[in-house]
């Protein structure tokens, strides 16, 4: 997150003229730093690198000092990419299928890595857990990083791991990729099938994008989004997102908000299938 918002943030400076200052608020899995904008000024002035950890948290906490949806005001996507789901050397699975076969002959002895509860690798492999009926255990990890090394190491199967921490691992071959989470293939790993080729209706996406204070001001939000949208444009941006494996996400600020209100909806109903609480 603070690789694209400082690129973005100097792009934007580039643009505007304006220093754009990033301010890490880490904490609650995103709840401090959102918490944060939403108390601030309506003058865009303060402004909220949304992920999809916003989205999730809103069903993930039972009580948080402020609703997503209500008190965020969509400004601009920014960029998406798929999860991987990757296995370890200890798993000799090569498809999707053959892992399916491989969890349902092993019921509770698969072990699905995350970088914690909640997290986007946790509920993309609950949303396959869902649509497969297959049996894992979850085990979260403080970060991505450490679970990583026990998947590398064969204390974990499995692991749905966002594509800028795994594409290293896939790319050398110490990791097995099975398949991206996208709705169709990835232009940074061609060969590797979606997960919805063999699941149907199965998609998740990591993405970023910009929110702001409710009530900040329509031509405020107009501006911002069309900055933003250019900036998006630059080869040096859409470099650097294409080397974690995404790819930039031009749009109006309705269509951020339309797909915000979608994704809350959906990842809603998989934390509630999950029972899934933060740890």
């Amino acid at each position: 997150m603070d690789a694209v918002a400082r690129q973005l943030g100097q792009l934007l400076s580039e643009r505007s003229g304006q220093p754009f200052v990033i301010e890490n608020r880490p904490g609650g899995g995103t709840n401090i730093g959102t918490e944060a904008v939403v108390r601030s000024a309506a003058d865009g002035y303060t402004l909220l690198l949304a992920s999809l950890s916003n989205v999730i948290n809103a069903t993930l906490y039972e009580k948080l000092n402020y609703n997503f949806i209500r008190d965020v005001a969509p400004v601009a996507s920014i960029a998406g990419a798929p999860f991987v789901m990757v296995v370890g050397p200890s798993v000799s699975v090569r498809t999707v299928p053959e892992f399916i076969a491989y969890a349902k002959a092993n019921p509770g002895k698969v072990n699905m890595a995350s970088g914690g509860t909640g997290s986007g690798a946790h509920v993309s492999g609950e949303l396959f857990k869902l649509l497969t009926g297959v049996d894992m255990l979850h085990v979260p990890y403080r970060g991505s990083a450490p679970a990583l090394t026990d998947l590398l190491g064969g204390r974990m199967q499995v692991m749905f791991a966002d594509m800028p921490s795994a594409i290293a691992h896939v790319r050398a071959g110490t990791l097995r990729a099975l398949a991206v989470t996208s709705a169709k293939r990835s232009e940074a790993l061609p060969d590797i099938p979606a997960v919805g080729e063999f699941l149907p209706g199965f998609e998740s996406t990591l993405f970023f994008g910009i929110g702001a204070p409710k009530d900040t001001p329509a031509d405020v939000i107009d501006k911002l989004n069309k900055d933003i949208n250019a900036a998006l444009a630059d080869p040096k941006f859409k470099a650097m997102v294409a080397d974690m494996g995404g790819a930039s996400l031009a749009g109006s600020s309705a269509d951020f908000g339309k797909f915000l209100v979608d994704e809350t909806e959906k990842w809603g109903k998989v934390v509630k299938f999950a029972g899934a609480k933060p740890d």
